[in-house]
């Protein structure tokens, strides 16, 4: 008999009307899954993990909660409409707390800038760095908004998945030179190097290269000057535990630690699900929150694919790989007072350690962290008086021609992030630390089932996004849907959760598919 954790339903509250099967309860299937039951469906997630959430769950240590994946809240709004669509109220689910400031990012010459979303303060910390490009970054900010009301408004929240919405799009790519670099973006409007940096690096944290990515990413810049960066009390596994509720609440179905192993088609139609206990589950639609690689190349195995082969999956250009580090210390609580909810410290290079990342696919010794202590904000992460810390450095993914060997790299690389934290944020910490565990892209690949081991599946460049990204409805099986961050619009939350409102209005109407679905059996 399949485990269910103890905390979800096993039984749907309803045994009538059109049935969606949902693949995978990371955030894009859960929100997915939300908007199904709100339009009527009746709806089962399945997810390997014990937990929802995905990367968004979290682990236990010693009393320590460590968030795995996601750790900041952007754009709070497409949560609140997602709940709205539920007819329920965001705020009453989810605690979030406003951060100020967001971040600081330190250089090793010891300068360093505090991002707010302030906007005087901000080009206070661009005139203290260099007063000449203040005029630029007033700029670039204009830049960015722009590329916000058309790169997430617009194209973000309606499908790309015809030829024709790409063609329409193409004059304003060119009017906003989509075909720039992010970095390049910056570079254009800004001089000074740590400055180019700060105003280009947001792109890593979707699994995008800086010097590769389209400029439209720099609308994140916008994204945080207007809302703000949030944490949720509980970490986002807490918000995923609110939207499985949600789902339940709608009469959904939860099977957790339940692993699909294929989606089975008939007649060019997806019908359902099979388990790897053999068990079959029909379904009207099936809706993959699985990577797109890892849908259409393993799920979608025994199917001929005509767009996502193998080949071309292969083919594509895929995000880098995560080392991260999640720790505890003990009785530390009052120490490093300079150190808030989030830093980033830069190492020797920019450029070159990217290229290392990104295109030769080598582990460089130096390293640029993010350090993460949700502590300063949330005491419920660790024990009274301790600290929970959550260190991630960009590496490799394992898709190179001479992959890392984490199996003996593991503990040497955890050794030289000692020394880089130790000697420029959180001196003497290591002989304090009280929990444990360290990800490699090998836990990428086995928890997530993530090609390669990547952090974000297919880096977003312009040729992997809008048309050419895979598409919310799927052009190799009618009735199959994918969300989440290997579709579009991309990864980070404000994404994935947009993935699962565009699908929503591609899927029909639960009264259109069960005709659909007699007509069949007929």
């Amino acid at each position: 008999m399949t485990k269910v954790d103890p905390g979800f339903s096993t039984q749907s509250r309803s045994a009538s009307g059109a049935h969606a099967v949902v693949i995978g309860a990371g955030l894009g299937g859960l929100a997915s899954a939300m908007r199904l039951g709100a339009r009527g469906y009746r709806v089962t997630v399945i997810d390997r993990l014990d937990v929802p959430g995905g990367r968004g769950s979290c682990l236990h240590r010693n009393g320590h909660r460590f968030d795995l994946g996601p750790t900041i809240v952007t754009v709070p709004q497409v949560f609140k409409e997602l709940w709205a669509a539920c007819g329920r109220d965001f705020y009453k689910d989810v605690d979030l707390k406003a951060l100020d400031p967001f971040y600081e990012i330190r250089w090793p010459d010891g300068s360093h800038f505090t991002a707010r979303q302030d906007t005087e303060a901000m080009r206070a910390e661009v005139a203290r760095l260099s007063p000449d490009d203040l005029p630029g970054y007033d700029k670039f900010l204009d830049d960015s908004e722009k590329r916000y009301w058309f790169g997430f408004e617009d194209l973000g929240r309606r499908s790309m998945h015809k030829l024709w919405d790409l063609i329409q799009v193409l004059p304003t790519f060119a009017v906003l030179r989509a075909d720039r670099s992010v970095y390049a973006h910056a570079a254009k409007r800004v001089k000074d190097e740590r400055l180019r940096m700060a105003l280009s690096f947001h792109p890593l944290f979707i699994g995008g290269d800086p010097f590769n990515v389209t400029s439209m990413y720099i609308l994140v810049s916008h994204l945080e000057k207007q809302f703000g960066v949030h944490y949720a009390v509980g970490g986002v596994a807490a918000m995923a535990e609110a939207m499985a509720k949600v789902i339940e609440g709608q009469g959904g179905l939860m099977r957790m630690r339940t692993e699909v192993d294929e989606i089975l088609v008939k007649d060019g139609k997806a019908r359902g699900v099979k388990l790897t206990s053999g068990e079959i589950v029909t379904a009207d639609v099936v809706i993959s929150n699985a990577d797109s690689g890892f849908t259409y190349d393993t799920l979608l195995r025994n199917h001929v694919r005509k767009r996502w082969t193998k080949r071309r999956l292969k083919r594509s250009r895929w995000s880098m790989g995560l080392y991260v580090w999640y720790f505890g210390t003990k009785g530390t609580a009052d120490m490093w007072p300079d150190v808030g909810h989030h830093t980033i410290l830069n190492g020797p290079r920019y450029r070159g350690l990217v290229r290392d990342i990104f295109i030769k696919g080598r582990l460089a010794d130096d390293m640029s962290l993010y350090v993460h202590r949700p502590s300063v904000t949330d005491p419920t992460v660790a024990p009274e008086g301790d600290d929970t810390f959550y260190v991630l450095s960009p590496v490799p993914h394992l898709g190179h021609a001479n992959p890392v060997d984490w199996e003996s790299e593991r503990e040497a690389y955890r050794e030289k992030m000692i020394k880089v934290l130790d000697s420029q944020l959180i001196p003497g910490f290591s002989d304090r630390i009280s929990a444990s565990e360290t990800f490699t892209p090998h836990e990428f690949r086995d928890r997530y089932l993530s090609p390669y081991g990547t952090g974000f599946s297919i880096e977003p460049r312009i040729l992997q996004s809008a048309w050419f990204r895979p598409h919310n409805v799927s052009e190799e099986v009618e009735g199959l849907y994918l969300t989440g961050a290997g579709t579009h619009p991309g990864a980070g939350l404000p994404g994935v959760i947009s993935s699962a409102e565009v699908l929503s209005k591609l899927v029909p109407d639960p009264e259109i598919t069960t005709v659909d679905a007699l007509q069949a059996a007929e």
